[in-house]
């Protein structure tokens, strides 16, 4: 399992902290934001892969916002997997 802490943009919450296991995502935890929502989204995905994740979620705003939790979940997940591809083997 390859552990990240993604500091968010633009939203209530301020950090995204996710599992990741090859290219599934586990255990997503959202510091700040509306909690009884971020606590939702994440059982809902909860397994998804980072492209299924990405697609599901990229480009959802908040009001007038140009992103939100959301969002900025897909661009987490999507920054951690490019991080882990990164790792030497």
């Amino acid at each position: 399992m390859y552990h990240y802490d993604y500091e968010t943009n633009g939203t209530c919450s301020i950090l995204v902290s996710l599992d990741l296991d090859g290219d599934k995502v586990h255990n997503i935890n959202f510091t700040g934001g509306c909690n009884g929502n971020l606590k939702a989204i994440s059982k809902l995905v909860e397994g998804m892969t980072v492209d299924q994740i990405e697609s599901t979620l990229s480009g959802n705003t908040c009001g007038s916002k140009p992103t939100s939790c959301a969002d900025q979940l897909a661009k987490a997940v999507r920054a951690a997997y490019n991080a882990s591809t990164q790792l030497p083997q």
